[in-house]
């Protein structure tokens, strides 16, 4: 066979063809990833804008914009929250539930909390001749704030304009009443009456209150509270403080919401607005401001002693806790951190802590949702028995001065045990407002409750010193005699 003739080598039938398609599959695949790497960068990038850009203006927000409405067609996803204060949601030891009521003219509400003078029968003693011995019930959300003042039963006695502070959005009133400085409104909405007052205002606490219309950074409006926490910084040592520019945003978290939740009088015949806060933040550096100031909210009707009416001092009591201690806002608990999409908001429903266990308690304390709760609610069960005691003792003095008085005793032998009732009544008063029942300082709740206790106690004992026959308290050597 000739060279020409040679035959061409064949592949073996059992060799493998080379698959003509796998460049084209290479090419797909490639494709689809470089499509799917390229839509995560852009869902990134558009999460990224999201959170430099939190919200669309919709609307243009000044300082006379105080409607909640407004503010939510640029803050939607805050202000569905915010109208969620609404809800009525009792929890173990604390909320409110609602109750039914007939609405009538001077009073149109179809339901409202339930009645604390029912179910703590010892405040109407605590309080005779006072305006809350009439009415006092249970705290509702902000939604409720200013309506449940404008019909409480308090109003039947009538009170200052200098109420409206804490219950409405008064800052675009002040700005208005003060041609744009709102420290001169301020002193022109305290000398006002309620009802006078109450027409500067057009809803319950709203966005503007906390807020700064442009930025929306978080910023003081209250000047009580702003010489308030002056007051306070100089007692310990830190003289000319200036909230909106010397505090942090974190410490902002609290302030804002320390412009009310506090304890404060009305001074003078003005009825000027003031935090009695020049000696310190604890019951007894109240007590002596009082003191020394010679103020009284009302007279005893049944002692005839010079009273004080503690507010809701939750600032105050929780300076002395252990969240405070770690630095811990009060918005960290009660408008905790959540996400809505890409966007972390603060929750704007403000509510007790136990009905958003979750975020507002498991982000820091890992344990059970059940063990958090059981541990709050054990605090606040233990607080509400000595509570229940407290007042027990100062009804006894309240019996023993009423007795002693109707004996005969002068002013000047009522004296020391007046002044007894005074403080005990401050004190159990200043822990029984305040709203968290015991949880923010649980041993200073308990250090101030004995302090109160004692000092009923010890006006018993005054009162014995001053020769009265013995059978004026036989009510509290009957209550001695059972315990020995």
């Amino acid at each position: 066979m000739t060279e020409s003739e040679t035959p061409t080598p064949q592949p073996s039938p059992d060799a493998a063809a080379p698959s003509r398609g796998f460049p084209w599959i290479a090419v797909v695949v490639s494709g689809v990833a470089c499509f799917g790497l390229a839509a995560l960068l852009v869902n990134v990038f558009e999460r990224k804008q999201e959170g430099r850009n939190p919200f669309v203006q919709v609307v243009e927000l000044d300082v006379t914009t105080d409607d909640p409405a407004e503010w939510g067609k640029n803050f939607p996803d805050h202000f569905d929250d915010y109208r969620k204060s609404v809800d009525m949601t009792r929890t173990k030891w604390g909320g409110s539930e609602a109750v039914l009521r007939d609405p009538t003219e001077n009073d149109p509400r179809e339901f409202t909390s339930r009645s604390k003078l029912d179910s703590i029968p010892q405040l109407k003693r605590m309080w005779a001749g006072y305006a809350f011995a009439v009415d006092f019930r249970e705290a509702r959300g902000h939604a409720y704030a200013f309506e449940d003042q404008l019909f409480t039963k308090r109003q039947d006695v009538g009170q200052p304009g200098t109420c409206l502070h804490c219950h409405a959005s008064v800052y675009k009133g002040m700005y208005e009443l003060g041609d744009g400085d709102v420290h001169a409104g301020f002193e022109k909405l305290n000398e006002m009456t309620y009802d006078e007052a109450k027409l500067h205002a057009e809803h319950t606490i709203a966005c503007i209150d906390c807020h700064d219309p442009k930025s929306m950074a978080l910023r003081i409006t209250r000047p009580a509270f702003a010489e308030g926490i002056a007051a306070a910084k100089a007692a310990e040592g830190i003289p000319d403080y200036d909230v909106n520019t010397m505090a942090t945003r974190q410490e902002m978290r609290t302030y804002v919401c320390a412009q009310c939740h506090v304890e404060y009088y009305f001074k003078g015949d003005k009825k000027r607005l003031t935090f009695p806060w020049n000696n310190g933040l604890k019951a007894e550096d109240m007590l002596a401001y009082f003191d020394e100031a010679g103020f009284k909210d009302w007279t005893h009707a049944e002692t005839g002693a010079p009273m004080l009416k503690a507010q809701h001092p939750e600032y105050e009591m929780w300076t002395q806790g252990t969240h405070a201690r770690r630095g811990v806002s009060c918005a960290d608990c009660h408008m905790p951190y959540k996400r809505v999409g890409a966007t972390k908001i603060s929750d704007h429903h403000v509510r007790s802590p136990l009905l958003n266990v979750n975020n507002a308690c498991q982000t820091c304390h890992k344990v059970s949702e059940n063990e958090l709760v059981a541990h709050a609610e054990a605090i606040q069960g233990r607080h509400q028995k000595l509570v229940d005691e407290t007042l027990d003792a100062l009804v006894d003095l309240i019996d023993d001065l009423k007795a002693a008085k109707e004996a005969g005793a002068t002013d000047e032998q009522l004296e020391a045990a007046r002044y007894q009732q005074r403080k005990a009544s401050f004190f159990v008063d200043f822990v029984e407002a305040e709203n968290s029942s015991g949880f923010h300082a649980s041993q200073e709740a308990a250090r101030i409750l004995a302090e109160s206790i004692d000092a009923s106690r010890t006006g018993q004992l005054k009162l014995r010193e001053i020769g009265l026959p013995i059978e004026t308290f036989q009510r509290t050597d009957e209550a001695t005699a059972a315990t020995e």
